[in-house]
Parts: structure tokens; C-alpha cells; sequence
């Protein structure tokens, strides 16, 4: 209990508590919430749709006690400051707080920092708010919204599929996208074309490069087979080469801006493979503060849920400070740099997020850190720092070459109009850095959707090459090709997508990948989100019968209202009527014309060990299972698992990839239990090549031998695995 006068403080989290009450010091107690303190009832709607959409909250069982050692706290307390997070979800708590702890208006202080550390948070106590309606009044719409979709929705999914299904109003346009991918790669006619590429030198050097074929005739050459390729590569292989333009420029590289919630999932994944949920439970506890030794628990990171890329222009100062002073003033711009926030409606005026201190360097903070803390930590540090770094500049040159058929060439002497009217033009481009600018510090991972050949720059930079010089050609390589089809998402490419397409906000990217997974709508393969035809199946009866629900612009129209009733410029009432009324018809017609739908399930070549019968793949509340063709007379189940065909390294069974009860993908052993053997990474069909050990996808770049610890490139390996 709190001493009679003294200042509470209310957090969400012990971690957070721990951290603002040794900034803050004596005069205060600190408690913590234990997140949200109440909310709709589970058991029925709790929307009151005839009286204005009021809800129905409650204080959950298990935070009961925690209820009632706050409000004793409120009693003794003199001034009771609500520091919970600084967005809507946390204005919310903060209101919640207001009403089930009793606070008095006369003793409540809301304060809001964006960093937990001692100047931020001396500066939120300074200035006390209260409590904004209408923060609060967006977070409950949005969250009576999901309630009324996801409470009408889910049980007609019941009916007409099959039990423990559910639907949301931003999970099944999410869905959506994975599915309508899929798709276009089902329908998706792969067509043959080929390009052609020849490799020169200078006529008195031996080091080569590239050049590629644009021009034919004077249009950009389509080459749909061997046929019309071949007797253009016999000319080529008997022409002349001759150089008719060489352009050298600049060009400057501007680093990426600091992250925002989607950019650090998307980095976290290329980069560290990182699941969106796992990169945020890290990122939490970097916020909310680790014990840092004598410093204390320290908070080392502002706010990780932010569609802004905003700086504050003290952390920037402190940037530039600390990069003149390790890198020197050359790497410094002249201007600190302002960066245009990419998502297509930015909520708060956050920060982005960065270190609260970029003297804190990674390696000062590593014997505190376990190792995901470290390498997320990290990962935010460099990106800070880069962006405010100068760009790195590069030299270009851009030769352009003309093949002159030997046909065409008299006595040696190639004809002026052969070269203003080329047959075949050539085009190699190279670039090299001159200055590397933030290229020091970290450069941004390649989407793994974007082709090689889709990249800016080309390759090194080219030998020195004047007009007129003629060249030695090495060999001609043509070269077949077919179109690809669209990439199936990954993680990180669907958030993407979601930000892009303004449906969901940075709070819910992570909920919603999980919820897919944990309803068996979508399954990883090779890291790419594949849909189920569980989620195909919902996803089409959706489609046909809730096309509003369903339509991304509509989604993303939903997410601009909750923003417009945030700013007070809409009635939170008002909208959910004008969503409901129409949404409410549709179901009724669903509910009365919608026929039960029977999914097929995938027999395997297995009997069933209790009763002989044929085995198949069904799918429950946690997804995928193994049940008998009999059910429910015979009632045998068993896990199912991807195998990955690899031996196991304690006793050679084969390697499964399983789930925890919190659905976290882990790697165990088909004999299990008698063999123990686990990992959390996913392992590798080649062997390491220095002890012969089992290897581990460690990261984007990187394998590890669990035998002999050796880290070995991943691009040194041939394998399957490395595109992944």
C-alpha cells in the first residue's frame, strides 16, 4: 500500500514499473496494471446495438486482485499519475483505469512519454493532461467494430463449416490478399523468352565484363525462342565490337529512414528471420527497460508501435554528435534529414523508433542482452544512425556498343551508318562507390520480392572505354528464360502489403499474422505464407456473401474513420450505425441462403494403427492434425508435421517441424520421446563442412553448426535453403 500523500504512478507492465520507478525516485510508488483491467464480455456480444453501441465492460477474474490493489492504492495516494502507452490503446487503459480503480478527477493526472527515460519522463510529469475522449472513443469503436464483426461473423462460419472457425473485419481482408496470391500463381502461365549477353574486354586486357542486347533493329528485341535466337547469335559470334557512347555520372544514395512498426518487422524478418509477433514481444522489453548493471533497468528504445518516421531534434543533435565524433564530420550532411512517412494514414505524432541514446552503443549493452534482445537492438541502433547519415555517393557508367555484323565491314573499315543504325546495340552499366556515406554503418536488405534484375545498380565499375574503341568479344551467351509467376508473401511482403493498402494499424500487424496461423487458414512454407483450403474456403464464402467486409478499400475507408474520430471531427456513434445497418441485412440473407459446406480431406497412404482404416489430414482449433477416415466411430489423432528430410543428429530419425502450445515453430525428433533431441532453428539438408555436423539456418545470411559452433555464409552453401 501506497504512504499517506505520495504520488502514484500506474503502468501497464512490472518491466515498465521497475524502469519509471527508479527514474522517478522517492515520492512515488509505481504499480502496474497488468495491461487492460477490463473488457467486453466473452460470453455474449456486450454491444448494446438498440442503445447507441454501448458496451458492456467487465473486470476479468484474474485481474480482480489487481483491481482492488490499485484502488486501495488510489485511497491513500495524493495524486495518481496514468502513464500508460501513448496511443490510443493505452489512452484507453488509462480511461479504464479512471473507472474501475475510482480515481477522482480531483487527483488524476494522465502524463504521456514516448521513451522511458529520465528527461522524457520528467518532462510528461511536468505537464499533465487528462484524458482524451476522444482517443478513447476511436479505441472502443474500433474495438466494438472488431466485436460485432467477429461475434456475428464467427458463428455463421460455425454453421456453415465447421466449429472454432473465426472472422474479423481486418484478419479476413488480410486473408484475403493470401489467398487472391495464390491464386494468380495457380492461373499463372509461365511463357518462354530469351536474352542475350556477350563478354568483352579491351583488346589489350583479359579482365572481361558484360554487355546485354537492347536494341535489334532499332526496337527492344523479343526473343521467344531457340529458333530465333540461334542465327543471331552465329552473327554475333562473327561480329565486330566497337564502343559508340560512354556516359560516366553520379549518382547518390539516400539511407532508409528510421523505422516505423512495419519497417522493423520487415527488416527483422529478411534479416534476422523473425516472425512479426516474436520481433515485437522483443522490441517490448527493449522499450520497457532491462537491467543495464549499475546503471539500472534502463529503457532502450522509444515506442515500438509507430507509423511515423519523425525524429525529435534533440535525439538528432545527439546523432550528429555522436557520429562526428566516431566517424568523423565528413559523414555528417549539412542539414539533419526530414523524412516523409510512408504509410498511407500516419496515426499519432510519434516518433519513429530508435534508440533513446545512441551512446548506448550495442556492443556497451551486449553482456546485458540475451541474444534476440541484442541483435533487434542492434538492428534499430544501426538503422538510426545511418539515416542520419550523409549519402553515399557513387560513380556510374553507362557504355552503349554496337555488334557490326562482318558482312557488313570492307577492308577493316566499319560503315558510318552501320554505327548510327546499329543492328544490334549493346548496353553494360557499372557503378563503384566513391564515398560511402552511411554505407559504413548498415545498408538496407533487398525485398525478397524484388528480382535481382529489378535492382538499380549494375555491377563494378567498368574498365576505362573511349567512343570509337573497339573491343575483343570473349563469348556470346544466350540465355533461356520464363516468366515468373507472382511471389507468394512472406511475413514480411504482407505486412508490407497491409501498410500500403492503410487496412490495420502498427498495434495490429503481429495479431493478425498470428490469428491466420492459429486458425489454420495459413501455413509457412519455405518461410511464404500458403493458404489452406480451410482459408480458401472461408475466404470465398466471405467474398460472396460480405463484399464490403471483405474489400480492401473499404477496410482502409474504416481505418480513415476511426482516424477522423480520434481528431473529433466524427461521432464514434455514427459510425458504427452507418456500418452496421447494412452489414446486419447481409448476414440475415447469408444465415437463410447459405448451404452447410463439406471440406475434403487429404488421404494419406497410411492405415489408421487402431483400427486399419485409411488415415487422412483433417483440421482443428490448432490446425493440421493426422484423425482416422472413420471418425467418429474410430477416434485415433495424432500431431501432424512437416517433415524436412533431415536426419536427426542424436539417433538419425527424421526431423519434424512442430508448434508450441503458443504456436512458435520449433524442430524435434519423429522419435521423440526416447530421443530428445530439439532446436529452434530450422535445420539445414547439407552438412557442415568442417566437422560434418547438423546445420541451422542461424539467419537471412548465415548457418551455425550445433556440433563444432562454425558460422558459415549461407551463400557458400549450395542449397535450397538460401534462397528461402
Amino acid at each position: 500500500m501506497s504512504e499517506k500523500g505520495t504520488r502514484l504512478v500506474i503502468v501497464e507492465s512490472p518491466a515498465k514499473a521497475r524502469t519509471v520507478g527508479r527514474i522517478l525516485g522517492r515520492g512515488f510508488t509505481v504499480k502496474a496494471s497488468i495491461g487492460h483491467v477490463r473488457d467486453l464480455l466473452k460470453s455474449q456480444l456486450a454491444v448494446d446495438i438498440e442503445n447507441g453501441f454501448q458496451p458492456t465492460y467487465r473486470v476479468p477474474k484474474e485481474k480482480q486482485a489487481v483491481v482492488r490493489e490499485l484502488r486501495e492504492a488510489v485511497k491513500e495516494a495524493a495524486e495518481v499519475y496514468l502513464a500508460t502507452d501513448p496511443d490510443r490503446e493505452g489512452e484507453a487503459i488509462a480511461w479504464h483505469l479512471t473507472e474501475v480503480a475510482n480515481i477522482p478527477a480531483s487527483k488524476l493526472r494522465r502524463v504521456v512519454f514516448h521513451e522511458i527515460t529520465e528527461p522524457a519522463i520528467r518532462e510528461a510529469f511536468a505537464h499533465p493532461r487528462g484524458i482524451d475522449m476522444q482517443l478513447v472513443n476511436a479505441q472502443q469503436a474500433r474495438r466494438i467494430l472488431d466485436r460485432l464483426v467477429g461475434y456475428k461473423l464467427s458463428p455463421l462460419l460455425w454453421e456453415k463449416i465447421r466449429g472454432r472457425l473465426s472472422a474479423g473485419r481486418v484478419q479476413s481482408v488480410a486473408l484475403r490478399l493470401v489467398v487472391e496470391r495464390e491464386r494468380e500463381i495457380q492461373a499463372f502461365v509461365p511463357e518462354e523468352y530469351w536474352t542475350i549477353a556477350v563478354e568483352l574486354s579491351k583488346l589489350d586486357e583479359e579482365r572481361t565484363f558484360r554487355a546485354r542486347l537492347v536494341r535489334y533493329l532499332g526496337v527492344e528485341p523479343e526473343l521467344k525462342n531457340e529458333e530465333q535466337v540461334r542465327p543471331l547469335v552465329a552473327e554475333l559470334e562473327d561480329a565486330l565490337y566497337v564502343v559508340v557512347s560512354v556516359k560516366k555520372g553520379e549518382r547518390r544514395r539516400r539511407p532508409a529512414a528510421p523505422f516505423t512498426t512495419s519497417t522493423m518487422q520487415q527488416e527483422a524478418s529478411r534479416r534476422l528471420g523473425f516472425t512479426a509477433r516474436r520481433t515485437m514481444a522483443v522490441a517490448q522489453q527493449l522499450y520497457e527497460g532491462l537491467p543495464l548493471g549499475e546503471e539500472g533497468s534502463v529503457g532502450l528504445i522509444t515506442y515500438m508501435r509507430t507509423d511515423s518516421t519523425n525524429i525529435s531534434p534533440l535525439a538528432q543533435e545527439e546523432a550528429r554528435r555522436f557520429i562526428a565524433q566516431t566517424y568523423g564530420e565528413g559523414l555528417l550532411p549539412p542539414e539533419p534529414p526530414v523524412y516523409k512517412t510512408r504509410a498511407r494514414i500516419a496515426q499519432e505524432a510519434h516518433e519513429a523508433i530508435r534508440p533513446t541514446s545512441v551512446f548506448r552503443t550495442p556492443e556497451s549493452v551486449k553482456p546485458y542482452l540475451d541474444r534476440d534482445q541484442y541483435r533487434l537492438y542492434e538492428l534499430i541502433w544501426k538503422r538510426f544512425v545511418a539515416s542520419q547519415m550523409a549519402p553515399a555517393v557513387l560513380d556510374t557508367m553507362t557504355v552503349e556498343i554496337v555488334a557490326v555484323p562482318r558482312a557488313l565491314v570492307a577492308d577493316g573499315e566499319i560503315p558510318l551508318e552501320a554505327l548510327e543504325n546499329p543492328r544490334y546495340l549493346f548496353r553494360a552499366t557499372g557503378s563503384a562507390i566513391r564515398f560511402p556515406g552511411f554505407l559504413v554503418v548498415y545498408e538496407e536488405t533487398r525485398d525478397e520480392d524484388v528480382k535481382p534484375e529489378e535492382e538499380e545498380e549494375g555491377g563494378g565499375l567498368l574498365p576505362p572505354l573511349d567512343p570509337q574503341e573497339r573491343l575483343r568479344l570473349w563469348q556470346v551467351l544466350p540465355e533461356q528464360h520464363f516468366t515468373q509467376p507472382p511471389p507468394r508473401y512472406t511475413e514480411a511482403s504482407l505486412i508490407k502489403a497491409l501498410e500500403e493498402y492503410g487496412i490495420g494499424r502498427p498495434s495490429t500487424y503481429a495479431p493478425i499474422l498470428s490469428t491466420l496461423f492459429q486458425r489454420g487458414y495459413v501455413e509457412r512454407v519455405d518461410k511464404r505464407l500458403v493458404p489452406t483450403p480451410l482459408g480458401i474456403t472461408v475466404t470465398d464464402l466471405l467474398i460472396q456473401h460480405f463484399p464490403d467486409i471483405m474489400d480492401v478499400n473499404f477496410t482502409a475507408r474504416m481505418e480513415e474513420d476511426l482516424d477522423r474520430i480520434a481528431a473529433g471531427e466524427v461521432d464514434w456513434v455514427e459510425v458504427l450505425r452507418q456500418f452496421y445497418g447494412p452489414f446486419e441485412q447481409r448476414l440475415q440473407v447469408a444465415l437463410a441462403g447459405i448451404q452447410k459446406i463439406s471440406l475434403d480431406h487429404e488421404v494419406l497412404d497410411e492405415q489408421c494403427p487402431e483400427c486399419g482404416a485409411p488415415l487422412q489430414i483433417r483440421y482443428g482449433r490448432f490446425g493440421k492434425f493426422v484423425g482416422c477416415t472413420r471418425f467418429p466411430e474410430c477416434r485415433y489423432a495424432r500431431p501432424f508435421y512437416n517433415k524436412l528430410g533431415v536426419p536427426c543428429p542424436q539417433c538419425g530419425g527424421e526431423l519434424l517441424e512442430k508448434k508450441t502450445k503458443r504456436g512458435r515453430t520449433f524442430y524435434g525428433c519423429s522419435n521423440w520421446p526416447t530421443c530428445n533431441f530439439t532446436t529452434w532453428k530450422r535445420p539445414l539438408t547439407v552438412r557442415c563442412p568442417h566437422c560434418g555436423g547438423l546445420l541451422v539456418q542461424d539467419d537471412r545470411e548465415n548457418a551455425r553448426c550445433l556440433k563444432c559452433e562454425a558460422t558459415v555464409p549461407l551463400a557458400e552453401l549450395e542449397l535450397e535453403e538460401a534462397g528461402q
